[in-house]
């Protein structure tokens, strides 16, 4: 049963559940073999977790720059437009598999708006 995105909790069911998305995509997916190879997805979890938490809570858990890191991948692995269509369309899916209301179509249009900034940056 769908319920309100509430919480931490919830995020992480959001952004756990969004990468399994991800790392069964073959065409996405080869962003993320060193974060595996070296076992730190979980880590990026937990900081995808603050990262959404403040974006759709305002609690101030994220304090990093989430466009450098991302900038820094495209210089070996170049994010394409196909890539960002991916990326929006899992996490959305996932949203919509897993919540309903106001918070959750919050963070479907976020996620948009991330996209896109993200998107214009690289190809600058």
């Amino acid at each position: 049963m769908k319920k309100e995105l509430e919480n931490r909790e919830d995020i992480y069911k959001l952004v756990s559940q969004f990468y399994v998305k991800l790392l069964e995509d073959d065409s996405i997916k080869h962003f993320f073999d060193e974060m595996v190879k070296n076992g730190s997805l979980e880590e990026h979890l937990q900081v995808l977790v603050d990262f959404w938490d403040n974006m759709l809570f305002y609690t101030g858990s994220y304090r990093r720059n989430a466009m450098r890191p991302h900038l820094l991948l495209n210089q070996t692995k170049p994010f394409l437009n196909e890539h960002f269509k991916t990326w929006l369309s899992h996490f959305n899916t996932t949203v919509d598999d897993l919540f309903i209301g106001e918070v959750a179509h919050a963070a479907k249009t976020r996620a948009l708006s991330i996209a896109t900034v993200m998107e214009l940056k690289v190809n600058q």
